[in-house]
């Protein structure tokens, strides 16, 4: 099987019709940077889905993903995913096979504590593409944050 790129009403590369009303394979090393499933990849949707390494010592900025749900496994290594629960911060540490849900708007960092070893997640997300957008700090999520326009800081006061 093809991986097949493009959106829309265009015709898969075997021309057995639109790249959105079939089926879509991307094998292991033939990911767009990222991106394993996506609107760029395969056409979808409403749906992103990808790999993501982090080096040993290594952590994200703080961040959240806007509109979008991030459903993570870990294939390999120990994540640690740290948010604020409005008191302080919370750190959950995850291991090989654990899966964690980190819901719309709410701003967290990833960290690999690990002197030696490498982590390796599947992420997915409920958007065709990814959202990141860059905070200052970790602060609680309150309703009316989720109702900010995406890609605005905000900082807690």
């Amino acid at each position: 099987m093809t991986t097949h790129r493009g959106v829309g009403s265009a015709l898969s590369a075997d021309g057995n019709g639109p790249l959105g009303n079939r089926v879509h394979h991307v094998r292991a090393g033939e990911l767009d940077g990222h991106a394993a499933i996506s609107g760029g990849t395969v056409g979808s949707k409403r749906l992103w889905m990808g790999l993501v390494e982090n080096a040993p010592l290594s952590a994200t900025d703080n961040h959240h993903h806007g509109e979008s749900e991030a459903g993570i496994y870990v294939v390999s290594g120990h994540p640690v995913f740290v948010f604020h629960d409005g008191v302080a911060e919370v750190r959950i540490s995850a291991g090989p096979g654990d899966f964690v849900l980190v819901p719309p708007f709410v701003p967290h960092r990833e960290e690999n504590p690990d002197p030696d070893e490498p982590v390796v997640v599947v992420i997915a997300r409920t958007t065709q593409e990814p959202i990141k957008v860059s905070v200052p700090e970790l602060y609680q999520v309150k309703e009316s944050d989720t109702r900010q326009e995406e890609g605005v800081d905000r900082v807690s006061g």
